[in-house]
C-alpha cells in the first residue's frame, strides 16, 4: 500500500499544488489554468510528463468535468438536476466511488475491488487529503479523481457564494 498526500495552498493566486509521499517528497504536480476557458487541471509526474488532465465543460446547462488519464477519457463527473441539494454522479467504466465523496471520505473501487481510499485531513491550513493507493496501476486515476472532485466542490462553493447577498 502506498500513501500520498494532497495539500492545497489557501492563498495561492494560481491553482498549483503538489502531491507528496510519506517522506514528503514530490510525486505529482497539479497545475490549474488561471483565467482560462475551459478551466483545466494538469497532473504531471516529477519529470514533467502529463499523466492526467481534468477539463470543465463550457457552455453546459449543468456543470460537467472530464478526466483523462494518459490521453484516454476515464471518467466524467456531472451535476444532476435537483431542487434541494447539489447532486453529482461519476460515470466511469468499472470505477465506482463509495462513501461520502462530498466530504472527501470515500473508497474507490474497480470492478467491486477497493483500489484506493481517500480521507480529508482535518485541522490543517488549506485542504489536505490522505490518499491510500491499494492498486498502484490505478494511482493516476485515483489522484485525478481526488483533484476532480475537489475542483467540483470549489466550483460549487464559488457558485453558492456568488449567489448570496449581504
Amino acid at each position: 500500500m502506498k500513501q500520498l498526500y494532497i495539500k492545497q495552498k489557501v492563498f495561492s493566486l494560481r491553482d498549483k499544488f503538489t502531491v507528496k509521499d510519506q517522506q514528503e517528497k514530490d510525486v505529482y504536480y497539479v497545475e490549474g489554468s488561471f483565467m482560462q476557458i475551459p478551466k483545466t487541471f494538469s497532473i504531471m509526474n516529477t519529470t514533467g510528463d502529463e499523466v492526467a488532465l481534468i477539463t470543465k465543460k463550457v457552455f453546459s446547462f449543468l456543470p460537467k468535468f472530464f478526466v483523462e488519464v494518459n490521453g484516454q477519457e476515464e471518467l466524467t463527473i456531472k451535476k444532476e438536476f435537483s431542487f434541494f441539494k447539489a447532486r453529482y454522479t461519476i460515470d466511469a467504466a468499472g470505477i465506482e466511488v463509495q462513501g461520502n465523496w462530498w466530504d472527501m471520505d470515500f473508497q474507490v473501487l474497480q470492478h467491486g475491488e477497493v483500489v484506493g481510499k481517500v480521507s480529508k485531513e482535518w485541522f490543517t491550513w488549506g485542504d489536505s487529503y490522505k490518499v491510500q493507493i491499494l492498486n498502484e496501476e490505478m494511482e493516476a486515476i485515483i489522484i485525478a479523481l481526488v483533484v476532480a472532485i475537489d475542483c467540483v466542490k470549489a466550483d460549487e462553493a464559488a457558485v453558492s457564494s456568488a449567489g448570496t447577498t449581504t
